[in-house]
């Protein structure tokens, strides 16, 4: 029988990572069957890239190119689509028309995709048996269980103002999941627009990080809140059930939520 003072065993560990959608998505997996695992990360790898097929604004042949171009209706596409799509109208009626399901005039659901594809792989490798997932989609972190005993996942939140530093390190202690996400213009540039201008949105903040249970809304908050800027923003986060933020602004004024603190460590 092991001494119980000697430190528990640390689960197996399992890394991958996988070019698709125009970035990098890294698997962190601890424990779990070694078979049952594997093969919920091969699956979770090949639903990435049936996403990028359908969704990708950048191919002519995808299936929401197509819808864009009348070719095809929501019903005759895959039924992925619909729901994506009902995911866009719920955020923007929830964050007031600052998160857009347009751009340049058309449907554009890529707002959405990242994050909800970044969630649903971390589930299904979760469900298959592993103790502890996290995946990152291009700097959107999903992260289930933990990755030893006794340890929580933790996740750096990179210093706009300062490459290579950290402005935070949120923490997952206390919680089976949580997810982090980051919007801002230090990275790509003024990438993110302004729903009431059609045009780069042009606001006090260089990067808006939001923390809460699901990566699907975290994306979409973060995105929203950047258009906002500082003071609606940081209202409107408040507002959110289960949702904290850390906002920066060009002034290198830091703001967040009142509950931030009990997630950073």
């Amino acid at each position: 029988m092991a001494d119980p003072a000697e430190p528990a065993e640390a689960p197996a560990e399992l890394r991958h990572a996988e070019e698709v959608m125009g970035t990098v998505f890294s698997f962190d997996v601890r424990g779990g069957e070694p078979g049952a695992v594997r093969a919920a990360l091969d699956e979770a790898v090949a639903q990435l890239h049936v996403v990028d097929e359908v969704f990708s604004t950048y191919r002519e042949d995808s299936q929401i190119s197509r819808l864009v171009r009348g070719l095809l209706t929501v019903d005759e596409c895959d039924p992925q689509v619909a729901e994506v799509l009902e995911l866009c109208a719920e955020a923007e009626r929830l964050s007031d028309g600052w998160f857009s399901t347009k751009y340049a005039g058309v449907i554009d659901p890529t707002g959405i995709v990242k994050g909800w594809s970044v969630e649903r792989a971390a589930q299904r490798i979760f469900a298959a048996g592993a103790s502890g997932v996290s995946v990152n989609g291009g700097g959107d972190v999903q992260m289930y269980g933990v990755p030893g005993p006794h340890r929580p996942w933790r996740v750096g939140v990179s210093d706009p103002l300062r490459p290579g530093g950290l402005a935070a390190v949120v923490t997952a202690a206390g919680v089976d999941r949580l997810a982090v996400a980051t919007s801002g213009s230090a990275e790509r540039g003024t990438h993110i627009v302004d729903p009431s201008t059609g045009r780069s949105a042009v606001t006090d903040l260089v990067a808006v990080t939001v923390v809460g249970p699901r990566i699907t809304w975290a994306d979409a908050w973060a995105t929203a809140a950047f258009a906002m800027g500082s003071r609606q923003a940081l209202a409107w986060l408040e507002s959110l059930p289960d949702i904290e933020a850390l906002l920066i602004t060009a002034g290198d004024e830091v703001r967040c939520t009142g509950g931030l603190a009990d997630r950073l460590g």
